[in-house]
């Protein structure tokens, strides 16, 4: 969490520039190409991830919404609740039984594309649990791209 490190938000790469002074802690993007964190003077490293991390949390909730009321109709369900948590190895998950789905924060950094293919493929567990034929049959009827998505979503950054 230093100036000059790398940081990334929907899929784009951005410079980390830190600047220190009172008034809330923010996360504002410019030029498509500089994250520019305000903090307190002398914040460690922790307060500064806490912030960046809350703000990824906002993006993706402002995000997922739209997303789900997207593929609703098509789907013919409803999405009961959803929530936003870091996870290590997935990312996402859900409770078909309670038409719930969780995503992972580590989304936010992901092209907007890749969010909503976790998305679409949470909310296809509610009509199907397990990755079977039929769960392949919706994925390839709504999102016919999913395959690519998939793969850039896992390659090695």
């Amino acid at each position: 969490m230093i100036d000059g490190e790398s940081h990334y938000f929907a899929g784009q790469r951005y410079r980390l520039k830190i600047i220190e002074g009172s008034g809330p802690s923010t996360v504002i993007l410019h030029n498509k190409r500089i994250m520019v964190l305000h903090v307190p003077p002398e914040s460690p490293r922790e307060k500064r991830e806490e912030v960046l991390l809350r703000w990824y949390r906002q993006q993706l909730k402002e995000l997922i919404p739209e997303i789900i009321s997207k593929w609703e109709p098509p789907l013919g369900i409803e999405v009961a609740a959803w929530g936003v948590k870091r996870m290590k190895t997935k990312w996402g998950s859900c409770n078909p039984d309670k038409h719930r789905i969780w995503l992972n924060l580590e989304l936010a950094k992901k092209d907007v594309k890749c969010v909503e293919y976790i998305v679409l493929h949470e909310m296809v567990h509610i009509l199907e649990r397990t990755h079977n034929d039929r769960f392949r049959e919706y994925m390839d009827r709504f999102m016919p791209s999913w395959q690519m998505l998939r793969d850039e979503l896992n390659a090695p950054r």
